[in-house]
């Protein structure tokens, strides 16, 4: 039987202490994301109608999307406390991974309407949008599979005989970033970044506090196991602003609708951080459901009052 793409990740990481994926959560994704694209396609000039949210007033159209990150970000308190009682037991690693997610989500928002630009060549050998997103892809992925073999490892970070590197036949089945990992429309370049960022998660927010401590490497330099996780995050925010640079060197200036939609996102990620890759966290899932079902009511009322 052909192993599995990941089983680098999984043969180094213990079944007994994998976080899968929440189901409510991966239903509140898909619901925040459809409502981002119901406001991506608000015409900008809609946005100054009137929209009577309330029987006692009126505001602009655009106040849809405002009102829609306030309802998450009121999710996002309340998911926090509904899981504060558990952060005395609740392992590190699940603490270091959650800001990857508020990253990732804020990744989805910028690239949201950018499908048609994934290969427009910024020029001055500066890569595609497409290069960039199979880089963290596949970045994402090789740090999963490196940290599990680290971890395995159970090296001291001040033992000499710490290795200079992971083995070079450890990574024969890693996929090329420029061309497996960036295969795809945008869609599928965000779906393969999320399964990988996922699948890291399961396996490895749930490693015991000790042994984030061990020794490993990045970039040659000796780190712990912890630092690793940490990258995760702050990886994906460097390229989030490699992005950026991008857009200004195609020229393309993001509409309202495009920053709106994006905001609405990042408020989500930041909710969905606070339960990401934790344990027993069904009462801060269903907030944040709560918070998605209030956010996207107040898109499609405001989408609805533009005339979209």
């Amino acid at each position: 039987m052909t192993p599995p793409l990941d089983a680098p990740l999984l043969d180094h990481t213990d079944d007994a202490v994998a976080r899968p994926l929440p189901a409510a959560l991966a239903r509140a994704r898909q619901d925040i994301t459809a409502a981002a694209r119901t406001l991506l396609a608000i015409p900008e000039a809609t946005l100054v109608r009137p929209w009577v949210w309330r029987p006692d007033g009126q505001e602009e159209v655009r106040y849809g999307a405002y009102r829609a990150a306030e309802a998450l970000e009121q999710a996002e308190i309340e998911a926090r406390t509904a899981v504060s009682g558990l952060d005395a037991t609740e392992r590190r690693a699940a603490r270091i991974v959650g800001p990857a997610t508020a990253a990732r989500w804020d990744l989805h928002g910028l690239l949201l309407p950018s499908d048609a630009m994934l290969d427009a060549d910024p020029g001055n050998d500066e890569w595609s949008i497409r290069l960039v997103l199979g880089h963290v892809i596949g970045s994402q992925r090789a740090y999963g599979w490196g940290t599990a073999w680290w971890r395995a490892q159970s090296f001291d970070l001040a033992d000499p005989a710490l290795p200079k590197a992971i083995p070079d036949g450890f990574w024969a089945t890693m996929p090329d970033e420029a061309t497996t990992e960036a295969e795809g429309g945008l869609d599928d370049l965000l779906a393969r970044l999320d399964a990988v960022m996922d699948l890291s998660a399961e396996r490895l927010a749930g490693v015991p506090d000790p042994q984030l401590d061990l020794g490993a490497r990045w970039s040659g330099f000796p780190v712990t196991v912890g630092f690793r996780l940490a990258r995760w995050g702050s990886h994906i925010r460097e390229h989030i602003i490699q992005i950026e640079k991008t857009f200004a060197m195609l020229g393309h200036d993001p509409s309202e609708p495009a920053r709106l939609a994006r905001h609405v996102l990042a408020a989500y990620g930041r909710a969905e951080a606070t339960v990401f890759g934790r344990a027993e966290v069904d009462a801060g899932v269903a907030r944040i459901a709560a918070g998605v079902r209030e956010a996207a009511e107040a898109i499609d009322a405001a989408g609805a009052a533009a005339g979209a």
